[in-house]
């Protein structure tokens, strides 16, 4: 059996062992409003902000809604939403792909872009002549051994003159950048700069880095975004619609008060570094959106673009259809 369903199989099993986030369809929560269960794919950041605040400003409870953020199980959000176990959670466009089609298809779909521009790329070692792909070789880059990561590292380095096979390859444990790169243990690593490249800033590390989606346009695909349980949006497409109402004022609150909005999530996650939190706060607020013509908007072109280039390369086991995986229906107008 599939690693996908055997997933999606043990995410429905921990209904006892995860009882906060057992949510049936239709239950209802406090005060008689209808439940959501909301998954995190990682500890609370300025990706999740938009929905902190939305929960603060009670706007979800203003569409009637009583909504539960929660950590990821180790299986993530994607089993856990595919499972209806939460109606809703965190996913990503390219770790998405070997679900939204063939034997592992997993029933969710992306249904609002958290950020509108991939801001994922390179960070390493100012100096070290890493600022472009060709400059890895003979490097350590951490890899988490992903095909379509190694795919992408392959295309960015060779599209620069590079060799990628010169490339060295270590095994991330990577947990803190700016200690791996102040330590040496690695001398490149992937990252989502609105967050890591970001610490950096705040840790005084002076660094290079480069974006993907600078080097190949296909790589400007969207992450993060937000899936939905097929199951639940058929059934109830007026609640998921207030649902990403409620979420929409969230971001859009986070865009124009980002100082404040930071504040909203170190309240709700004090463990965080709130110098880190307002930085990347400051940085998220011209990214939420940016050239979009409303939040959460995917587009289509975009989203077919990144897919269409798996297809071509051979990354997925079935060749997934355009205007496959996503909806903007859900969207408030």
């Amino acid at each position: 059996m599939k690693k996908k369903i055997i997933a999606i199989l043990m995410a429905g099993c921990m209904t006892c062992s995860l009882a906060a986030c057992g949510s049936d369809e239709g239950e209802k929560g406090k005060e008689g409003k209808e439940k959501i269960t909301f998954v995190l794919d990682w500890t609370p950041n300025t990706n999740h902000t938009g929905l902190y605040v939305a929960q603060e400003k009670d706007y979800f409870e203003d569409e009637g809604l009583d909504v539960e953020i929660v950590q990821p199980p180790e299986d993530g959000a994607d089993a856990l939403v595919a499972s209806g176990k939460a109606q809703f959670g965190i996913s990503f466009q390219d770790t998405m792909a070997p679900g939204v089609t063939g034997e592992d298809m997993l029933p969710t779909t992306a249904v609002a872009a958290v950020v509108q521009h991939n801001t994922s790329g390179i960070i390493s070692r100012k100096g070290e002549g890493m600022d472009r792909p060709k400059g890895l070789e003979g490097k350590k880059y951490a890899t988490w051994d992903a095909p379509i990561e190694k795919a992408m590292m392959q295309n960015v380095v060779e599209a620069d003159g590079g060799d990628f096979s010169k490339v060295e390859l270590v095994p991330s444990t990577v947990t803190d950048e700016v200690s791996a790169l102040e330590s040496k243990s690695v001398d490149a690593i992937w990252v989502f700069y609105a967050w890591a490249g970001i610490a950096t800033e705040v840790a005084g590390l002076e660094t290079d880095y480069f974006a993907f989606r600078d080097v190949n346009p296909s790589f400007d695909y969207y992450t993060p975004v937000i899936i939905g349980n097929n199951e639940f949006l058929k059934n109830e497409p007026e609640t998921a619609k207030r649902f990403l109402s409620a979420v929409k004022k969230g971001y859009e609150d986070a865009i124009e008060n980002p100082k404040a909005a930071a504040e909203v999530l170190c309240e709700a996650s004090p463990e965080l570094d709130k110098d880190l939190v307002l930085a990347s706060q400051e940085y998220l607020k011209d990214q939420y959106v940016a050239d979009a013509k409303k939040w959460g908007y995917i587009d289509p072109d975009r989203w077919n673009r990144f897919y269409n280039w798996l297809n071509e390369n051979g990354l997925t086991e079935t060749e997934i259809s355009e205007n496959t995986g996503f909806s903007n229906d859900y969207l408030p107008e």
